[in-house]
């Protein structure tokens, strides 16, 4: 046999072996459907907002007071040279904010109308479900937050309810946060 001819063979051998070792692919049945969004918590609920909903994630900018406005509206900011108005989301639904200031996080609300910034308690970042486990029953939440839920989702110990910010930019609330 050539040199070519036994490296040839060697080969061919090689390739036989591997594929009578390799292990099959998983199942296709084993896929579920995932649901993706931006998991936060406010005043000690979970919560967790489609990521079509939140343009972006940051911590707490400074910011400046503005005068005339709700209690719940923080002031303004100026977030890579847009104006951005930070709103205290707990404060809008008659609450305050838990926990310590180094975890609050701005979580941006950008519409083609209304670009604003929604401070939270906590931000746990992405957050998968499984889409066959969405409820359309709302997790534990205050009642004055409810408008804005649209469902849940389980996860282990926790419910995370469906916040959804589309609904708050289109409260008549919300969009005016003259002090009357």
């Amino acid at each position: 046999m050539s040199e070519p001819q036994a490296a040839f063979e060697a080969l061919l051998d090689l390739a036989q072996r591997s594929r009578s070792a390799a292990r099959g692919l998983p199942a296709q049945t084993d896929i579920r459907p995932q649901w993706s969004g931006i998991g936060f918590s406010l005043m000690g609920s979970r919560f967790v907002a489609p990521i079509g909903e939140v343009s972006e994630m940051l911590e707490v900018p400074n910011y400046t007071h503005l005068p005339g406005v709700q209690p719940w509206v923080k002031g303004v900011a100026n977030v890579r040279g847009r104006l951005l108005p930070i709103f205290d989301l707990a404060a809008y639904f008659g609450d305050r904010l838990v926990g310590g200031r180094k975890q609050r996080r701005v979580l941006i609300l950008e519409t083609e109308t209304l670009y604003s910034g929604l401070m939270v308690d906590q931000v746990f970042g992405m957050q998968h479900f499984p889409m066959d486990e969405y409820s359309e029953q709302a997790g534990t939440v205050a009642e004055n937050i409810l408008p804005f839920v649209t469902g849940s989702y389980p996860a282990g110990e926790h419910v995370w309810s469906l916040f959804r910010p589309a609904l708050l930019a289109e409260d008549p609330r919300f969009i005016n946060a003259a002090k009357s």
